[in-house]
């Protein structure tokens, strides 16, 4: 992987919109908390652009994204929100530039293309909140985040899962969305997995289509070469009117039943308020006990 200069006073950070659309009242907390914190948030009215659901068309945002990707004074880009239009434009961006100077992208959700894209090109990136709702994530999240932008290592302790499968794994992580995992696969942007730790989470899916993917990660053979499994949330998870039988949390406990690599779930990341960061691409040790699980983040440091 290579190596990013972490965050310092003075720091300009984008916030970029590669997906739905935003407005100035839902980044305005965003904005402030980082110009608190002695960083400068670059944007511009094309923040605030709209084409349907997008925050401007394919073009549009590709063409912005660009900007920033290629801009040496940049350190950091940061996810305006997610939703859907990532893996739209993803091909549109060329990022010859970017690993000349390479700086951490910083999101979730819709943005598990962007992590994707960069764990092939081989670049850490940042699983976090974002701008949109950040005024409702907890002071852990928003703390944690801004240790993660200044490079300070993470450590999460929470409590254990019934489903858990004990043991250490420690290497880099990979992964993020669920769903926009399982729209990638196949592709460049699904992140090579062999001898990584996976991380996913899900929001607002129903427990057969959990299931589904489950099944399609299974069959392609990308859940067996792991050295971990992390279940972040599995937020507004629904059921249909005829039970499908299983919780989501069993439906991914099946799937990897076979494996004999430590799972975890119930990490704390995803789309609820204590959305805390993990890097990927660096080196990560999870301790799955019976009792707790333990997180350290960015070994390295």
């Amino acid at each position: 992987m290579k190596q990013i200069p972490y965050l310092h006073q003075g720091s300009k950070i984008a916030i970029a919109a590669p997906a739905r659309m935003v407005t100035l009242e839902e980044m305005q907390f965003a904005i402030n908390w980082l110009k608190e914190r002695g960083f400068v948030p670059v944007y511009d009215n094309r923040l605030f652009a709209q084409h349907y659901i997008f925050a401007g068309d394919d073009d549009f945002r590709a063409a912005v994204f660009q900007g920033y990707l290629d801009n040496e004074d940049i350190e950091a880009i940061w996810l305006a929100r997610g939703g859907y239009g990532s893996i739209r434009i993803i091909d549109k961006l060329d990022f010859t530039k970017f690993l000349q100077h390479p700086k951490w992208i910083v999101g979730f959700s819709d943005g598990t293309v962007l992590h994707g894209k960069l764990s092939r090109l081989g670049v850490p990136s940042l699983h976090a909140a974002m701008p949109f709702y950040f005024e409702n994530k907890t002071p852990e999240a928003k703390h944690a985040l801004f240790d993660a932008l200044l490079g300070k290592p993470l450590k999460y302790e929470f409590s254990s899962h019934p489903l858990n499968r004990p043991g250490v794994m420690q290497g880099e992580i990979v992964g993020g969305n669920l769903s926009v995992l399982y729209g990638m696969m196949g592709s460049d942007t699904f992140p090579d997995l062999e001898g990584k730790i996976l991380f996913i989470e899900e929001v607002d899916e129903y427990i057969y289509h959990i299931d589904r993917m489950m099944h399609a990660l299974k069959r392609a053979g990308k859940l067996d070469h792991l050295k971990g499994l992390i279940v972040g949330g599995l937020t507004q998870i629904h059921d249909n009117p005829n039970p499908f039988g299983m919780t989501a949390e069993q439906v991914i406990a099946e799937a990897v039943a076979e494996q004999d690599y430590p799972v975890c779930f119930g990490f704390p990341a995803g789309h609820f308020d204590d959305n805390r960061p993990l890097f990927l691409g660096l080196e990560s040790r999870m301790e799955v006990n019976k009792e707790s699980s333990v997180f350290l983040g960015n070994l390295v440091h």
